[in-house]
């Protein structure tokens, strides 16, 4: 190989050599004299211009040849270079290039350095990016999850983060919402207004908190709803303002029960105080001794005694109600015969019937009447719907007890019927309340105001049951109870 290039080197010399003898040898001849005498200073020019491209030619054309080749050797050593990822194997041609050769090996050495160190940054920022989308995932889960609404607007108080429960609030699509101005999606102009406050005062140290109430539509058209609203302003790396996080927490539900909590002790301290005021007073009469003969205080012991029986009543209905919203009344759950809870009720209220001349009537179907629940639950049930039909049905009426099976719904019907006053519509939505008791009818007969309200939670917080009324004013009314034959519960467990 060595041998080829000095030979090439020799035959550039040589045709030099004799491209210049050439060039020397026309220049003395007596014609090329004479013809250059005789010609035009131009033509002499060209001729000589290209005698000289003639001999340029003859030396670049064989050194051109030469360096391609020696240039071809050095690119395939850089080609191998990069591929094997050695760049230390020896460069094998002229001792010229070889300094060329180093520099770009040393070239492409520090890019592959550069080259993997990029690959690294790109591969941290790609496990970065996945990471933080995983974390806004899971974030974004946790606020579906919230049943408090969640705003989150930037600096320029458009919508950055919202939850369903803002959606639904305000009637609009999450998704949709992102990078909407806070007022366009927002239907409340005075919440609007406290976020762009709060952004604008930039105050990151105290949370602002305030009561408001909303219009919130649903499928039974606008409520009023009550939000316990906290606004906070966020900063960023630079302590700027980076934006305002809103939430919003539905008060409604715990404005209700606590009213609910005070309209039951209110009313439970009024009917409690009633028969201990008639006890109290009996017996002070008593004391004094008013009852001046055996039939009087006998009277009054009579008294004293249904009073405290009536109390008794009223502490035991209001302790079952209780247990039973709270879950933690216990109850034998067997099969029961309704027929045999409809001839004890019958039988137990028969003599205040004929009393007052009340036809009390029972009309069981001969089927298997059996369902699975608390005997004595049930019978409560049965017993309070006819002891409230004769009660509130005039003198020479008539009470009538139904009970069949309805084979479509697998559940035991019962009806209380009664020709008495009836109720007016307006009562008919608030009957099953604790301490209702339509205002007119509290002459007739007494009542502690519990007792529909016990019947509803046994029959569908503890049976999974049904219970309802039909009445029209003056026309008297039919209760119907509805129980499962097989108590969900144990079906789930079987």
């Amino acid at each position: 190989m060595r041998a080829g290039k000095v030979a090439s080197l020799y035959l550039v010399l040589i045709l030099s050599v004799a491209a210049t003898a050439v060039s020397f040898a026309a220049l003395r001849l007596d014609w090329f004299q004479e013809w250059s005498h005789a010609s035009h200073p131009v033509v002499r020019l060209l001729v000589l211009w290209c005698i000289f491209v003639v001999v340029v030619s003859g030396i670049l054309l064989p050194l051109g040849i030469v360096t391609d080749r020696s240039l071809g050797k050095l690119r395939n050593y850089i080609e191998a270079s990069s591929d094997s990822g050695d760049p230390r194997s020896p460069f094998v041609g002229p001792s010229w290039l070889r300094p060329v050769s180093r520099a770009f090996i040393g070239a492409i050495d520090r890019f592959s350095q550069r080259e993997q160190v990029l690959r690294n940054q790109v591969r941290q920022v790609e496990i970065r990016h996945r990471v933080a989308e995983a974390e806004q995932r899971h974030i974004e889960a946790v606020l579906h999850a919230l049943w408090d609404a969640v705003l989150v607007t930037d600096a320029f108080n458009e919508l950055v983060v919202v939850n369903e429960a803002a959606g639904r609030i305000f009637g609009f699509d999450p998704a949709g919402a992102i990078h909407q101005p806070i007022d366009r999606v927002v239907r409340d102009d005075r919440l609007c207004q406290w976020i762009k406050d709060t952004c604008q005062n930039a105050n990151f140290a105290d949370h602002r908190h305030t009561d408001h109430e909303i219009s919130v539509g649903s499928s039974e058209g606008e409520q009023t709803r009550v939000f316990d609203i906290t606004l906070t302003c966020v900063e960023d790396h630079k302590h700027e303002v980076a934006g305002v996080v809103t939430i919003l927490h539905d008060l409604t539900r715990e404005r209700e029960i606590s009213q609910n909590k005070s309209d039951f002790v209110s009313k439970a301290s009024h009917e409690l105080r009633t028969p201990l005021s008639s006890i109290r007073a009996y017996i002070e009469m008593l004391v004094d001794g008013e009852a001046t003969d055996e039939a009087s205080r006998q009277e009054f012991y009579k008294i004293i005694h249904n009073e405290a029986q009536r109390l008794g009543r009223l502490i035991d209905n209001m302790l079952n109600i209780s247990r039973i919203e709270a879950g933690i009344i216990q109850i034998e759950r067997k099969d029961v015969d309704i027929k045999q809870l409809i001839d004890r009720a019958v039988d137990t209220l028969g003599p205040q019937a004929r009393e007052k001349k009340i036809s009390l009537l029972k009309r069981v179907a001969d089927v298997d009447l059996s369902v699975e629940g608390d005997l004595d639950m049930l019978y409560q049930v049965v017993l309070n719907l006819v002891s409230n039909a004769v009660k509130y049905t005039p003198d020479g009426g008539r009470v009538t007890v139904n009970a069949d099976s309805d084979n479509l719904t697998r559940s035991v019907l019962i009806t209380v019927s009664d020709t008495g006053l009836g109720i007016p519509p307006d009562a008919i939505p608030k009957l099953f309340d604790k301490f209702y008791r339509v205002e007119n009818y509290k002459r007739i007969a007494t009542g502690t105001g519990l007792g529909l309200s016990l019947c509803k939670h046994i029959v569908e917080t503890l049976h999974d049951g049904q219970i309802g009324i039909e009445s029209k004013l003056g026309m008297g009314s039919k209760f119907w109870v509805s129980i499962p034959m097989r108590y969900a519960g144990s079906q789930a467990a079987a």
